[in-house]
């Protein structure tokens, strides 16, 4: 049997980090101090997308959540309206507009599609269509009193001249020209994640991955940025993007590190260190002076809760005697608590 930590990202993610915090961030950043926030104290925003936005607001530290706490980091405290649904495309995203959104009376509105119109093929959305769909969503919206800030679809592979970023170029390019005729914020994310990629060369020979789990759906890095590009669509500036950041870093489960533990037979044991980022890179650093990283720390951790039940001293022979027994559950959730505590017990060190 054998443990592992799917964090293998944390490298990157700090690489990435300070390109987020350098180049990337001047593609879009506003000249003006101490602006005026679009979007003000009490009102509502709905998030409309795809699977990136439903992982948005469903992670911690995913781009929704991200931009809600940055907006109350700088005293607008928003009413948010998740609206992400995985695989969705303009098609689908216009059928379910009122329902999802407007009948919930939002005052802003941010918009992200085009991935998987370009994504899905031959099951994708042909660029008049897709034109024809966004702009009807626009009118909607205007018709309904909601403003409407439109974010460029983010990257289809980090390897930028693929055919399918190649591809998504003019719905990008429409996207800009529809935001700017109709005088809309725009948060242009694939710029901002152009930006960052060539910053940062992939030398590895393998599908870059600075900025996206899967190239499409986002890492922490990933998030961060599409959140910083949002806000400063809504107008924040750069003293009100450092307020968000800090933020950030005390949001509770944002800078989690999941473990797990081979049982075989294809079936694991699987437990979250629920941190925030700041505790994350705390224990990152005080480990590191050992010469130890905090994935393996955590991961040996794990192990020895999850050996603690096995023989001799424990119940079962094996790990995998755990699930033939079908007792998995209950012991996951054991195993789950015994690692907080576990997990506690470093914070307080």
């Amino acid at each position: 049997m054998q443990n592992s930590l799917s964090t293998a990202f944390f490298p990157m993610a700090r690489r990435a980090f300070a390109v987020l915090t350098g180049t990337a961030l001047l593609f879009a950043a506003r000249p003006a101090l101490h602006a005026e926030i679009l979007v003000k104290d009490g009102q509502k925003v709905a998030f409309m997308g795809d699977s990136i936005t439903q992982g948005g607001w469903g992670s911690p530290g995913g781009y929704v959540r991200l931009v809600v706490a940055g907006l109350e980091a700088n005293g607008v405290k928003v009413t948010p309206i998740p609206a992400g649904i995985s695989g969705h495309k303009s098609d689908q995203m216009l059928a379910r507009l009122k329902k999802d959104a407007l009948d919930k009376q939002p005052d802003w509105m941010t918009l992200s599609c085009g991935v998987n119109d370009v994504w899905h093929g031959a099951r994708g959305i042909p660029l008049d269509q897709y034109k024809t769909n966004i702009t009807t969503i626009l009118d909607q919206c205007a018709a309904a009193g909601t403003k409407v800030v439109v974010l460029t679809a983010t990257v289809i592979g980090e390897e930028l001249d693929n055919d399918n970023n190649k591809k998504l170029a003019p719905y990008n390019e429409f996207l800009r020209n529809l935001a700017k005729e109709r005088k809309a914020p725009l948060a242009d994310l694939y710029g901002m994640f152009e930006s960052a990629i060539k910053a940062t060369p992939n030398t590895t020979g393998k599908p870059g991955r600075l900025l996206t789990s899967d190239g499409v759906h986002m890492s922490p890095p990933g998030d961060q940025l599409m959140a910083r590009g949002v806000l400063q669509a809504f107008g924040l500036d750069a003293a009100q993007l450092k307020k968000a950041e800090a933020a950030w870093q005390e949001i509770p489960g944002a800078g989690s590190v999941r473990v797990r533990f081979d049982a075989g037979q294809g079936k694991a044991f699987q437990a979250t260190a629920k941190l925030t980022p700041r505790q994350r890179d705390e224990l990152t650093a005080r480990f590191k002076k050992d010469g130890k990283s905090l994935e393996a720390v955590l991961t040996a951790a794990y192990a020895e809760e999850v050996k603690a039940f096995l023989k001799p001293g424990g119940e079962f022979e094996t790990a995998d005697a755990v699930f033939a027994a079908k007792k998995n559950n209950d012991v996951q959730g054991k195993l789950q608590a015994k690692f907080d505590q576990r997990v506690e017990a470093l914070l307080k060190h």
